[in-house]
């Protein structure tokens, strides 16, 4: 049985015969699939001709477009860039400006302060050493608290625009930051943007991305960019304009505080020398009036002492006339007569006697007006070291202190 299947296997298969028919309707066939083929192999070629033709003008456009962009951009941010460079520079000058300006303040307070404050209140303090009736509340002192009142004042005026000056500084400092801020961020910018409009198709190292999403979900809409650098510059020129505004509201105000200085500076120092001429005239009165009193002192101890002598000399003819009438009380009997001898001595006697009371209540009144000139002269010695005094302190002193005061704008 085994042996008959190997006989069959064995035998040759057949080929199956066709027709002539069959053969034409192959061919036909394979005539018109190929055409069909070459048919649609023609359109396939020429949509893709088209297509890349559209894709390659498609993909031109996009990047000619974003080219584009990309130069307006950059074109703006190297715009917004200037605006920011101006704005930061008249910054950076205004800066340096009210810095000069606060050095300007600081030394006419320091001034006012240490020099003319303190010239004011020594010169109060040297006066309060007057002597004696000098030490009056007169114009000089009256215009010495004025002086030192309106020192004060202008103290605390140049205290408070100091204050305005370092806040502004401040302001333009903080404003400056921001914009130094925006400029490295616009530099940053334009080196990205500069790069990418000299990238091109052909360069290595590019990257692709195959999402759909946004790369950065956290970036800022336009009108927020727009309006940040719009601010800085908005504020930096308000900046600027209050700065430029008080650099001249200080020197009208350094100008007022000057001129108001100097004219109670000259206020005073009138006031002084008027003070000083009347002192010294009355001074030069006073030094008249002790040279006659001690002109008049040695008068009048001349006087007392012809007085005296006067005094004395009358002591020896009063003597003499008692004497010689004593004598005549020794005459003998009727020639004790009541003679015109007698009566005139009598009357000489009592004439003594009145000339004699005379010269003494004359030496009397004179040594009292002696004691009076010698007081009067000594009142007015004291009178004039009291005006020497006060010369001193008002010429000398005072006014030599107030050689120093020079107010000026610095």
């Amino acid at each position: 049985m085994a042996k008959t299947e190997t006989n069959v296997s064995c035998v040759p298969f057949l080929p199956t015969k066709f027709t002539l028919d069959d053969w034409h309707l192959n061919n036909q066939f394979r005539y018109r699939c190929s055409e069909g083929q070459r048919e649609l192999s023609d359109r396939l070629l020429t949509e893709a001709t088209l297509a890349c033709e559209s894709a390659k003008e498609i993909v031109n456009t996009n990047k000619e477009e974003t080219d584009h962009r990309l130069l307006e951009k950059i074109n703006d941010v190297e715009f917004r860039e200037k605006e920011l460079l101006r704005i930061r520079k008249n910054s950076v000058l205004e800066i340096d400006a009210l810095s000069v300006y606060k050095e300007r303040f600081t030394d006419v307070l320091k001034s006012v302060k240490r020099n003319y404050l303190a010239i004011c209140e020594k010169c109060l303090i040297a006066r309060e050493g007057r002597l004696g009736i000098d030490l009056v509340h007169d114009d000089v002192e009256r215009n010495l608290l004025k002086e030192r009142e309106v020192i004060q004042e202008s103290e605390n005026l140049l205290d408070r625009i100091l204050k305005k000056i370092c806040e502004q500084i401040r302001k333009l400092k903080a404003t400056l930051y921001h914009i130094d801020r925006d400029l490295e961020n616009k530099e940053i910018n334009l080196r990205i943007d500069r790069r990418n409009l000299t990238l091109r198709e052909t360069d290595f190292n590019l990257s692709i991305y195959h999402g759909t999403s946004p790369l950065d979900k956290q970036g800022v809409m336009l009108n927020e960019w727009e309006r940040q650098t719009n601010d800085n510059v908005v504020s930096a020129n308000k900046e600027v304009n209050s700065a430029k505004q008080l650099r001249s509201y200080i020197d009208t105000i350094i100008m007022q505080t000057i001129n108001n200085l100097n004219r109670q500076k000259d206020v005073t120092n009138e006031a002084f020398r008027q003070r000083i001429e009347q002192t010294r005239e009355a001074k030069t009165k006073l030094e008249l009036q002790h040279s006659e009193v001690i002109k008049q002192v040695t008068a009048m101890s001349n006087k007392i002492t012809h007085i005296k002598k006067s005094i004395a000399d009358k002591e020896g003819y009063m003597a003499l006339a008692y004497t010689r009438l004593g004598h005549r009380y020794q005459r003998p009997g009727i020639e004790l007569t009541q003679d015109l001898v007698e009566a005139n001595l009598v009357k000489e006697i009592h004439e003594l006697r009145n000339v004699a009371a005379n010269l003494q209540q004359m030496f009397c009144e004179a040594e009292a007006s002696l004691r009076n000139l010698l007081k009067t002269q000594i009142q007015l010695e004291e009178d004039i070291n009291v005006k020497t005094n006060t010369l001193k302190i008002d010429e000398v002193e005072c006014m030599t202190l107030r050689q120093s005061i020079d107010y000026h704008a610095y």
